[in-house]
């Protein structure tokens, strides 16, 4: 149990952020917005990074909770509720969705019919809102409000001081809507409309808020936290088209370069990039480029689209990536048969032992659902199964944040175990390099869960078993199959057995041949195994001292269906079927004892097999 000065453990997720922000907040270049004359009041240092997943998990770090105006971030929302408003065909008659390459203030109009050349830009973002429904100005405030809120799933409010500052300078814009009047883009006085535009971009929103806002578009407009619907999944697509083409001005081309992802910034430092299905991302830092994009926001998107591989055109062949399934050691043991004080160590310790199956393919968005668990698993497990059995691929970024977990958990004295990691080979690699020489000793890896799960109990037994004497066979009245037998008629069944020896590797049973006796296992270990038709082998059960084996020679007499190996040097005693024919005429009660052990036992054993079909298999 972690000591109480120990610190919880954090996600590699976030420790990834706190390192982006220390090195980007040294970052200096760029200036504060000054033409909005209440822009100009912003702490240039100001720093917040905030990532929102489309599984709802949240990781913040700097100045996410400081409030600012959302500005031109308001563009691309505002547009999809035109959309949900009016339908693609109206709103692609009054505005176009092609990229100008312009600045945000260009008064880009298409020659002839005065249609806006895309939703971004100014003119086109009063355009777009012009098309709101309501009855009143104030409607259409609130409602503009009201759907903000529920993309940050907060209520938001409008900061009246940046307001104002905004309609008093606004004096390009207002002629940029009279613009639009005379094309009849706007079909009524361009003043209110004008105004709603100046109280859009003064809405007061957070770094938080932003990130929010993209991952709901991430996830097809439906808030990851509230689940709450903010636009029709639809008209998201075309939302998030207009960002990728034209959200950045005439920085889109480098942006989509380098990014790769829908994007939208703001004058006052903010900057928001989604990547479908996955994650958003929110910045702020008030200091500007000379495209007016926040400096520090497009550095950190940038390194964050590049280290976790989060480029829109960079995607992993298609496959469904989930959980599919996980368990305790205590649900679900591996194929080895134990003894009983094992079964009940398991029993009482098995939770100790978690395990997940993984499926499809590994980036950064669906290994992080995966870091999480393990974080919050951290106090009730020590040892941590991870099976890929069923993933497709996996990414570099994922290996990543599975190393950093790896290492968090070594430091506090947790093993992470890894299951058919030959399925993505990169793993190995990456942990090979990372780990150099210290490779072939931490790096605990296996070839089926079977065995991995083995490991992980044979670590819980040695954990928690009481010490004794190693090497000592089990006495033949602790044989499993014994239990319930009255002193002569222990004497009576030990005078039937042969005592026999095998080194490790000898076949003690051959597949096919007749069944003439079962086993009764003193000391070591040794292994049912059958021949696949590619010529392997896979491991059926493994069995400890005190177990019985070959069994299903006293109740049919088909051939033998399976191979047994020791695995390493054993002592067993043989008991014969003529033998055990022969113990129904001198001690019949005693036969029905180990019939009845018998059948408890085979019934054990299917059970088990069926809890295997439904986890493993």
């Amino acid at each position: 149990m972690r000591g109480h000065s120990e610190p919880a453990l954090s996600s590699p997720v976030l420790d990834y952020l706190h390192q982006l922000h220390a090195r980007f907040a040294r970052v200096k270049q760029g200036q504060v917005a000054t033409y909005i004359p209440e822009l100009a009041k912003a702490n240039p240092d100001w720093f917040g990074i905030c990532l929102a997943t489309a599984s709802g998990s949240v990781y913040e770090v700097g100045d996410t909770r400081q409030e600012f105006t959302i500005q031109s971030i308001s563009k691309p929302f505002v547009y999809g509720l035109a959309l949900e408003d009016n339908g693609r065909e109206t709103v692609l008659g009054k505005i176009g969705v092609e990229p100008t390459g312009d600045a945000f203030n260009s008064i880009s109009l298409e020659p002839g019919t005065g249609r806006p050349r895309n939703p971004m830009i100014n003119a086109g973002a009063i355009a777009t809102a012009g098309l709101i429904a309501g009855k009143s100005p104030q409607t259409r405030l609130r409602r503009v409000l009201e759907t903000f809120g529920i993309y940050t799933g907060r209520p938001l409010k409008l900061d009246e001081a940046v307001y104002r500052s905004e309609s008093t300078t606004g004096h390009r814009n207002r002629a940029i809507s009279h613009m639009l009047r005379n094309f009849d883009i706007l079909t009524e006085d361009p003043s209110p409309v004008t105004e709603l535009y100046f109280q859009q971009c003064s809405i007061s929103v957070n770094c938080r808020d932003l990130a929010m806002m993209a991952a709901t578009l991430a996830c097809r407009g439906v808030n990851p936290v509230t689940g709450k619907s903010a636009i029709r999944g639809e008209y998201v697509e075309s939302v998030l088209s207009v960002m990728e083409t034209c959200g950045m001005y005439d920085f889109a081309g480098e942006w989509v370069f380098n990014v790769g992802m829908p994007a939208k910034s703001g004058v006052s430092g903010g900057v928001i990039a989604v990547l479908p299905g996955q994650l958003g991302i929110g910045v702020f830092s008030p200091r500007l480029d000379q495209h007016g994009n926040s400096v520090r926001g497009i550095r950190v998107c940038q390194e964050i689209s590049r280290h976790l591989d989060l480029h829109l055109l960079n995607r992993p062949p298609v496959g469904k990536f989930a959980i599919r399934r996980k368990f305790s050691g205590a649900e679900f043991n591996s194929n080895r048969v134990r003894a009983v004080a094992e079964i009940d160590l398991l029993a009482a310790h098995g939770q100790r032992i978690r395990a997940w199956q993984l499926q499809g393919n590994l980036m950064f968005s669906t290994a992080e659902v995966l870091v999480r668990e393990l974080v919050e698993a951290l106090e009730s497990a020590d040892y941590f199964l991870l099976d890929f059995k069923r993933a497709l691929s996996l990414n570099e970024s994922a290996c990543h944040l599975l190393f950093q977990m790896f290492t968090k958990f070594k430091a506090r004295g947790k093993t992470m175990v890894f299951a058919h990691h030959g399925r993505v080979p990169l793993l190995r690699r990456f942990f090979r390099i990372k780990l150099a020489r210290r490779f072939d000793r931490e790096f605990i890896a296996f070839d089926d869960t079977d065995a991995a799960l083995e490991w992980c109990e044979n670590a819980v037994i040695r954990k928690h078993a009481a010490p004794r004497a190693r090497g000592n066979p089990v006495r033949i009245s602790d044989y499993k199959l014994f239990a319930g037998l009255s002193p002569e008629e222990h004497a009576a069944v030990q005078k039937l057995l042969k005592r026999r020896s095998f080194r490790a590797g000898d076949l003690i049973i051959q597949a096919g041949s007749e069944a003439r006796e079962m086993f009764f296992l003193a000391s070591g270990s040794v292994s049912v195994n059958v021949t696949l038709p590619d010529g392997g082998q896979r491991r059926l059960a493994t069995f400890a001292p005190g177990m019985s084996f070959g069994e299903m020679a006293m109740i049919d007499r088909a051939p033998r269906s399976a191979i047994i190996l020791a695995d390493t040097d054993v002592v067993c005693d043989e008991l014969a079927r003529e033998d055990f024919e022969r113990l129904g005429e001198t001690h019949p009660l005693a036969k029905i004892k180990l019939f009845s052990n018998l059948c408890i036992d085979l019934s054990n054993k299917l059970r088990k097999a069926n809890r295997e079909l439904a986890v493993l298999e």
